[in-house]
């Protein structure tokens, strides 16, 4: 299928999902929903069709369902459940004729606390959050609903996300740095541009599967700070102690889970990171410039 032929709908057209769009060469389709109508104009600037979400599928988004032929979920799971799947489930499985893959961002949170050791798609997922059990209840549910209508359906593990606008420069340059340490610690994290890359790989060859979408450099995040603040050429903040540091509940629960994340996977299937560890990218958005973001005069590439 050329690229012309493909018609993208993505539920949840966020900060990775825009950067998707902005790398889409081959002249494909591409609608998506926000929950917020003052969203629509970064939309349209990132080439997406912007619909209005707000948790049921409307007259107009069921007549774009019907034609698509690549789905692409990027909405956080509730209580209820995916709350996609809590509305479209009959849509997807009934009235989506054309439908040829389905792709579904999920999180390496599913794989919780390994104490520090390598995991993989084929390790035990024991989360520790809530929020990361409710992730590996909705993965199960989309490749059920996959098999159901007997399409592939990509599971994309991200790790900390991060780009133009979101960055190490970026809160040295607000002042929210911190350099928390916790002896021991280490996080993966993910160019935006390697999440649109490894997604067009994905989506153009209908390939099904659970692929972690992640870094080669499993660091300590104070490392990051550092090596930003070197680039800038600024002082980095003084180093806090975890344990002294004050944290909201959700921000001291992502150091409750510690492990290295294996990127093998995406890679046996081809696909080559343009930015394989967070010294590569942050090198290249303070050589570019682009690293404050904004969308209109820094449109993301294909890679």
């Amino acid at each position: 299928m050329n690229g012309a032929a493909r018609k993208f709908f993505i539920f949840g057209a966020g900060y990775s999902c825009k950067a998707f769009a902005r790398a889409n060469t081959g002249g494909s389709a591409i609608a998506g929903t926000t929950r917020s109508l003052e969203k629509f104009d970064s939309l349209r600037q990132a080439g997406i069709e912007p619909y209005l979400f707000d948790g049921a599928v409307t007259d107009d988004i069921a007549a774009a369902l019907a034609s698509t032929t690549h789905l692409v979920v990027s909405t956080a799971p509730g209580e209820a459940g995916d709350p996609v799947l809590g509305v479209a489930r009959s849509e997807i499985l009934q009235r989506m004729p054309a439908l040829r893959w389905i792709g579904y961002l999920s999180t390496v949170g599913v794989y919780g606390d390994h104490g520090g050791g390598w995991v993989d798609e084929t390790s035990e997922c024991r989360p520790v959050s809530h929020r990361s059990r409710l992730r590996v209840e909705a993965e199960r549910d989309w490749v059920e609903t996959g098999a159901r209508r007997n399409v592939p359906v990509a599971v994309l593990r991200l790790s900390g996300i991060y780009g133009p606008g979101r960055n190490a420069f970026v809160n040295l340059a607000n002042g929210t740095a911190r350099r928390l340490v916790k002896p021991g610690q280490v996080f993966n994290r993910i160019h935006v541009a390697d999440i649109a890359g490894a997604l067009w790989h994905l989506a153009e060859r209908d390939m099904g599967g659970i692929f972690n979408v992640t870094d080669d450099l499993p660091s300590p995040p104070q490392d990051v700070v550092a090596y930003a603040a070197g680039l800038m050429k600024v002082e980095p903040p003084s180093e806090i102690p975890f344990e002294t540091a004050q944290l909201s509940p959700m921000a001291r629960s992502f150091y409750g889970e510690n492990k290295r994340v294996s990127n093998a996977a995406i890679k046996r299937v081809g696909y080559r990171f343009r930015f394989p560890d967070y010294r590569a990218a942050l090198a290249a958005m303070w050589q570019e410039g682009d690293w404050a973001g904004g969308e209109a005069r820094s449109p993301m590439k294909r890679w």
